[in-house]
């Protein structure tokens, strides 16, 4: 299992992390990523690479 956290105050949501995740984890709310099926995350870490930003963290729990 693996903890999904973003930090929406630097979120551009530019949808990346949404666009390349193979589980579908995130959903864009008010033009933010929010991980919202973190409990799916197979700790791929696509959408940490992909993140122009680098907030994402993925972490196993």
């Amino acid at each position: 299992m693996f903890n999904v956290n973003v930090d929406i105050s630097k979120c551009t949501g530019c949808e990346e992390c949404s666009n390349i995740c193979p589980q579908e984890v995130f959903k864009m709310t008010d033009s933010k990523s929010d991980p919202y099926k973190a409990a799916d995350c197979v700790g791929c870490m696509s959408c940490v690479e992909a993140c122009p930003e680098q907030i994402i963290t993925v972490t196993e729990m």
